[in-house]
């Protein structure tokens, strides 16, 4: 087994505008829209609680404040429903709160791009591997979560690990690709990593779906990143220039991502976790099944 060290920090850039869902998003954070009844990031943030994650990171911009307030305790919200006897709803936000002083958040000053997202957070990360985990992507049907196999996977080879899934391989130059190499326990060698090929080009249909541990000397490679695609300081270019120095590995993903981010995968989520719901489940599935017949 590889000598690794423990995962305990994780990186969530949550500072992006949210352009997509405006108007909704000109006043609510887009990571605080909701899936059923959470926000999306807390998704995230319990996926990554699954996973062992101690500390988490928030990279963060105006307007953002409300993320912060969500992970806190509510002291007055608190007291009414425990006044009332709504056990059940008191003990869901007892549940979601990360642990006192896990949770430190720092500005992204301006919109550079997510490679200089990650870099706002080296010196809280400080000289270990983390977790960075995009805040968009929603991921539901794989026992323990994708970032508890991705840490699975890190534990028995080390380096740097990537989170997959299989798209269509017609649709492949929409994604970052990578190249599969040889196979590992749970995972395989990464060979190479191309963002939106060509058609005809891509060397997999394996794309690279918002999750990664990485190691801390991607922070001196993004000190010194040039802008990429879209004038922006980009975290894949960084992973390039680190693959020539340390391994990356990829962790195949076997359940369900939802692009949050996105209207169509925004939407998907929340039929899918609300059909997942047995209190929810009788209320909404006939209903849809009548839409759907009458579309």
């Amino acid at each position: 087994m590889t000598l690794t060290r423990k995962i305990r920090k994780a990186v969530l850039p949550v500072a992006g505008l949210g352009t997509r869902f405006l108007p909704a998003t000109k006043a609510v954070p887009k990571e605080m829209l909701t899936v059923v009844d959470k926000p999306v990031v807390q998704y995230v943030v319990e996926e990554a609680i699954a996973a062992g994650i101690e500390h988490f990171v928030f990279v963060t911009g105006r307007n953002k404040g409300v993320i912060e307030d969500h992970f806190d305790i509510q002291t007055e919200l608190e007291a009414t429903l425990r006044e009332r006897g709504k056990t059940a709803e008191l003990a869901s936000l007892e549940e979601m709160l990360p642990k006192a002083g896990a949770t430190s958040f720092t500005r992204q000053q301006a919109p550079l791009g997510l490679g200089h997202a990650v870099w706002c957070a080296r010196d809280i990360v400080g000289d270990e591997p983390f977790a960075l985990l995009l805040p968009d992507m929603v991921m539901r049907g794989e026992n323990g979560g994708c970032l508890s196999g991705m840490v699975e996977l890190y534990e028995k080879v080390g380096g740097n690990i990537v989170a997959v899934a299989e798209c269509d391989p017609e649709l492949a130059h929409k994604y970052g690709i990578v190249g599969k190499g040889e196979d590992l326990d749970g995972g395989f060698r990464i060979t190479e990593m191309v963002e939106k090929p060509a058609k005809g080009t891509a060397p997999s249909n394996f794309y690279i779906n918002g999750r990664y541990i990485l190691q801390p000397e991607i922070f001196d490679i993004l000190a010194r990143q040039e802008r990429g695609a879209g004038n922006e300081i980009q975290v894949t270019d960084a992973m390039l220039k680190l693959a020539d120095q340390q391994p990356f590995s990829a962790y195949p993903f076997r359940g369900e991502t939802y692009d949050c981010g996105s209207k169509d995968g925004f939407i998907l989520a929340n039929v899918a976790y609300a059909l997942d719901r047995a209190d929810i489940r009788p209320l909404v599935a006939d209903s849809l099944k009548k839409m759907i017949a009458g579309a």
